[in-house]
């Protein structure tokens, strides 16, 4: 009888307390942007997604293979190309001038508008020669 009315007590219990307790209903929200997620979730997204990407595509350039010029090389051949620049922009002066680079031996002789510019090969020792005449002449 005893396990009769503590069953009963129970059941009466939980028919009191059933009443109180409120279910809600369940709604599903997207993660993902494209599918009605919030965008500031993209970003994440793409970088979760780009960190787990281990293929890799065959027609990129594989840029640890290219042997670029080092920073010293750069700045040798852009300091170079300044200097022949000037060189060269100074001629209707009647300035003369020689530059030397590991290449070439560039001289440049203006004498009264007869021009004449020297370059040689440092390699093979090739020269070649350029003449301009009446080039800046003074009439």
């Amino acid at each position: 009888m005893k396990s009769r009315v503590s069953c009963m007590c129970s059941m009466a219990v939980g028919a009191l307390f059933s009443g109180a307790l409120a279910a809600t209903e369940l709604v599903y929200t997207p993660v993902n942007p494209s599918f009605g997620g919030s965008p500031l979730n993209g970003a994440w997204l793409l970088g979760s997604a780009q960190a787990q990407n281990d293929t890799k595509d065959p027609d990129a350039i594989d840029r640890s293979a290219l042997t670029g010029q080092s920073a010293l090389d750069r700045f040798t051949s852009q300091l170079e190309a300044r200097l022949l620049s000037d060189l060269l922009g100074d001629l209707g002066e009647t300035n003369t001038g020689s530059l030397t680079t590991d290449d070439f031996i560039v001289n440049i002789v203006n004498d009264s508008g007869n021009l004449t510019i020297e370059i040689t090969d440092r390699l093979t020792g090739e020269v070649s020669e350029i003449s301009v005449t009446g080039y800046g002449a003074i009439n």
